[in-house]
């Protein structure tokens, strides 16, 4: 047997670097619910430390993602980042194929956010979804009153 032992780090930068994000503001149109003028929803889809998004309005908000042309997506990248107040968080991702009509959910999920613990929530899921028209972020800030939405940063590939 040959065996060589490699750093973990190696291994995520070779694949992280094989990966082509996509150039959302290019091939699709974008529609929020709510947005904030100095924090707009196209600061979500560079990777820096920039604030990325925020909602203007309290309460649930949807970004939606709508193809100018069908597409694959094997990847969808989410970081959170709360450091102000405790709450809940849920998200949903669905998406919605050219030849149908229906949204399919791909994940449900939810996070505690707590400025003295857990102040991110970073998400990265491999995902095989072929023919892709619309794809939609549900976020509901907290899930025990209405807080301000925000994401910080969202990239599909």
């Amino acid at each position: 047997m040959r065996k060589r032992i490699v750093a973990q780090t190696s291994i995520e930068n070779r694949s992280k670097s094989l990966e082509s994000w996509l150039d959302l503001e290019d091939i699709a149109r974008i529609e929020v619910t709510s947005e904030r003028p100095d924090f707009p929803i196209e600061s979500a889809f560079v990777a820096n430390d920039s604030a990325g998004w925020r909602a203007l309005d309290r309460g649930e908000q949807q970004i939606r993602i709508i193809f100018d042309q069908p597409m694959s997506i094997r990847r969808i990248h989410l970081r959170f980042v709360e450091t102000e107040i405790e709450r809940t968080q849920e998200f949903t991702i669905a998406w919605r194929g050219a030849e149908s009509g229906l949204l399919k959910e791909v994940v449900r999920q939810q996070w505690n956010f707590n400025p003295t613990g857990s102040t991110s929530e970073v998400e990265d899921y491999e995902v095989h979804l072929d023919g892709v028209s619309t794809l939609e972020l549900t976020i509901r800030p907290d899930l025990g009153r209405d807080a301000l939405a925000s994401l910080a940063e969202l990239r599909i590939a």
